[in-house]
């Protein structure tokens, strides 16, 4: 066997080993890659499959296809003005009226998700959105649902209702913080990254200007709950 052969041998040789290992290691590096784009939400997805990673990778992954190009829709510097203010009159009514407070917040940030262009119809659909961009606070806004739905019979705490407040307002605040589609459709001054507490003058009370709670959110009186 002359010495080009045995090159040309070693070299396919090299070839079929690197493309062996090449194919082995893809499901690592899938697994990798939802790992970090879901966070804590992959491990949940996991647990719910009772550990079966190849049907929890499977349910990631038709997220992203469904919702992966889902792009925010852009809000402009004054409705983003008026959500702050409205967070800012419902919170100040916790005192008074945690429960009512509470139900109040998940339905301005429904009407919030809405103009942001997530579904807000059906619950399932929502959480599979919002994991794509927002899977680190996904679960806390999932909590915080299930001790609403619990204080429609009068079954949580004061202090369960004031977490579950502060857990609507992390996805709350990650939701009405400008993005690039805002500058992008709207001129104008906007205050990226406005934070709910420095919210002040100008508020509604988390009502529109009609008096009316603005619908939006899911958990309303007697609605039924599910988790994603």
């Amino acid at each position: 066997m002359s010495t080009g052969t045995v090159i040309v041998l070693v070299v396919a040789a090299a070839v079929v080993v690197a493309a062996l290992a090449l194919v082995a290691a893809r499901p690592a590096m899938r697994s990798g890659r939802l790992r970090r784009r879901f966070g804590p939400e992959y491990d949940r997805v996991v647990a719910r499959h009772e550990g079966n990673t190849k049907a929890a990778e499977k349910e990631l992954e038709g997220r992203l296809r469904r919702y992966g190009s889902l792009e925010p829709q852009p809000l402009s510097a004054e409705a983003r003005e008026q959500y702050v203010a409205r967070w800012a009159g419902l919170q100040e009514r916790f005192v008074d009226a945690p429960a009512e407070t509470l139900a109040r917040a998940d339905r301005l940030l429904g009407s919030l998700m809405r103009d942001r262009g997530y579904p807000v119809e059906e619950h399932d659909e929502q959480m599979a959105a919002l994991s794509v961009r927002h899977a680190r606070t996904v679960q806390s806004y999932r909590d915080a649902q299930t001790v609403a739905h619990r204080a429609q019979d009068g079954r949580a705490s004061t202090e369960e209702l004031r977490t579950a407040v502060v857990r609507v307002r992390e996805l709350f605040e990650e939701l009405v913080e400008a993005v690039p589609a805002d500058t992008a459709h709207h001129a104008g001054p906007s205050r990226r990254g406005a934070r709910t507490e420095a919210a002040g003058k100008g508020t509604t009370g988390g009502r529109d200007d009609d008096g009316r709670d603005r619908a939006g959110g899911l958990l309303r009186p007697g609605s039924s709950h599910r988790h994603a």
